[in-house]
């Protein structure tokens, strides 16, 4: 099993992105639990729901890891709670920090900032994206982490993304 991971900063298209390609590839994607979590939360987060995203987010992982054929396309990664609690509150579980080292994906897509950022009542830092995004990025430098930035439109990102998958991936299925 190959995991291709999209991560970034919030509404950088990472969502769309990993149903398109999934789509494409004739495989499964994973959702991104932390929406499933927080759209049920009758509260404000704490720094404690962000341990139990990270978990929950593993589990739905090795559950359609079980169902995947090949690759498994990944709107999210723990790399996302990771950073999301040292930016919030200067501190990360030491089970995220443990699991994003075992729990490394094969490849990843870092989505740029260029998209306009969108409303969504889940989204909390439109005028930080570009701090996060080198957050992201030099998280990735220090993984040695395989990956490659995607930038311009949802279908220029989609097809720059096809492209990088056939390249790395052309042994393990085929493209429509």
């Amino acid at each position: 099993m190959q995991k291709i991971i999209f991560t970034g900063p919030e509404s950088t298209g990472k969502s769309f992105l990993a149903k398109a390609i999934a789509s494409s590839l004739g495989t499964l994607w994973v959702p991104e639990y932390a929406r499933f979590y927080l759209s049920r939360l009758q509260r404000p987060y704490e720094q404690e729901d962000i341990l139990l995203i990270a978990q929950g987010q593993a589990q739905w992982e090795t559950f359609w890891e079980k169902e995947a054929s090949g690759l498994l396309c990944c709107d999210t990664s723990l790399l996302v709670p990771k950073i999301w609690s040292e930016f919030k509150y200067n501190r990360v579980d030491p089970w995220i920090t443990q699991q994003l080292d075992s729990r490394q994906g094969d490849f990843y897509f870092l989505c740029h900032v260029d998209l306009p950022w969108e409303y969504d009542p889940l989204r909390e830092h439109p005028h930080l994206r570009e701090a996060l995004f080198e957050r992201y990025r030099d998280a990735l430098e220090q993984m040695q982490a395989d990956y490659v930035v995607l930038s311009g439109s949802l279908e220029e990102r989609k097809q720059s993304a096809l492209w990088h998958i056939r390249e790395k991936f052309s042994h393990l299925c085929e493209l429509t």
